[in-house]
């Protein structure tokens, strides 16, 4: 059914059937303002719509008028209620069906549209001031550890793994990415780092122990610092290791290095400046510092449902943006490397191993939790492998620091 027809038919509708014809029609609009992806909805009546030509990758069934409702109203943010609530269902694989619709809306570039505008106005994202930022970690970060063992690598590395080789296991590729960042920061034995939002503190205890250095990690997670510490303590590290649970805005001392990872995307950009002014004041004359975060090609809004429901006051920047953090404070950006397809691969690991363990958290939370993280989760894996996310690690120094690598062939030996 096309617009065209939508319109005839109008004219000859009356009360409800005239209320449901308007409904379709809104739903088309919908489908082009969304770049018309290769969908097809499925109405309770058994009736679908869908505005492509090409043979669709799943179909969307919307199982009452209320869903379809609001749905109309916000589709950014009452599509991952929807399904969440189950009122949603996708026919279909998830992920493809995701991937499909991030595809043509970042084809359709909706966002500088009026839409995109209005969308802006209506979601606006939770600010990270201190109290604000401390609210924002423990909705994501303090549901449970347990929740995180069932589906994260035995380290608990929650972010980007890197995979030097195909086969690499998630284990293995966690303890490469871990690697992968000392050596772009030439960690040397004696030498002091700050780390700046710590997840469950891995990467601390990595470098403490391979590469021989002394750790100030900050987080504002209390079951994660709780979790780390315990940690650093089974394995003898404690006095190599101090886990501090305080904003990263708190940081004082100066260190040789300094790494975040996974920790910019809870920032704001609103607070880069702020964030670069802490680095310039901890780090050494000598010092050389790696942000590792997920980014974006443009800048536009965070997804909607994702930030009001599962990851408040994220935000993944630019490389323009990201820039906000070093131009003011007259720092040199030594390497740009862009992991976007380890994420993926990353997320394809944590997703198989959520649907393995989907009993399991059904009986920990319930199965619109589970629907929700699995939507999350199929989500981000769509939004890397369709180009709309990234991942850049950024190693800076100040400007004087010349005894960098001439090539990168220490990071592969």
């Amino acid at each position: 059914m096309n617009n065209v027809l939508i319109n005839k038919e109008l004219g000859t509708l009356t009360g409800r059937e005239r209320a449901y014809g308007i409904e379709k029609w809104l739903l088309l609009r919908m489908l082009d303002r969304m770049g018309r992806p290769p969908i097809k909805f499925v109405l309770w009546s058994d009736e679908e719509i869908s505005s492509s030509h090409d043979r669709p990758v799943a179909r969307v069934i919307i199982h009452n008028r209320k869903t379809l409702l609001k749905l109309l109203a916000n589709p950014n943010l009452h599509f991952g209620d929807a399904y969440a609530e189950g009122k949603i269902e996708i026919d279909g694989n998830l992920v493809e069906f995701l991937e499909a619709v991030y595809r043509a809306i970042y084809r359709a570039s909706q966002d500088d549209s009026i839409t995109g505008r209005v969308s802006r106005i209506i979601n606006r994202p939770r600010i990270n001031s201190l109290s604000g930022s401390r609210e924002n970690i423990h909705h994501h970060y303090d549901i449970g550890n347990p929740f995180y063992r069932l589906w994260l690598d035995e380290n608990m590395q929650y972010t980007c793994a890197y995979f030097a080789s195909a086969d690499m296991t998630l284990e293995e590729a966690q303890v490469a990415k871990m690697d992968h960042v000392s050596r772009k920061l030439q960690l040397k034995p004696g030498e002091t780092v700050v780390e700046a939002g710590c997840g469950w503190g891995g990467l601390s205890l990595h470098m403490a122990k391979h590469y021989g250095v002394k750790v100030k990690a900050f987080n504002i997670s209390h079951q994660q610092v709780l979790f780390a510490r315990e940690r650093a303590q089974a394995l003898g590290l404690s006095e190599r290791v101090e886990y501090i649970e305080d904003d990263y805005r708190n940081i004082s001392e100066r260190f040789d290095a300094f790494v975040s990872v996974g920790m910019l995307e809870h920032v704001g950009t609103n607070n880069y400046r702020e964030l670069g002014r802490v680095i310039k004041c901890c780090l050494k004359e000598n010092g050389r510092g790696l942000i590792h975060s997920i980014g974006r090609n443009k800048a536009e809004p965070m997804d909607p449902w994702i930030e009001k429901r599962i990851f408040p006051g994220a935000y993944p920047p630019t490389l323009r943006e990201m820039m906000e953090i070093f131009e003011p404070w007259g720092f040199s950006v030594t390497d740009v490397e862009n992991l976007r397809l380890h994420y993926a691969k990353t997320l394809k690991h944590w997703l198989e191993r959520f649907e393995e363990a989907g009993c399991q958290i059904d009986k920990q939370f319930d199965q619109q939790f589970t629907r929700a993280w699995r939507l999350y989760l199929a989500g981000s894996l769509a939004g890397f492998t369709a180009g709309t996310l990234q991942l850049f690690q950024v190693l800076f120094a100040h400007p004087e620091k010349s005894d960098i690598h001439w090539t990168r062939s220490h990071l592969y030996s």
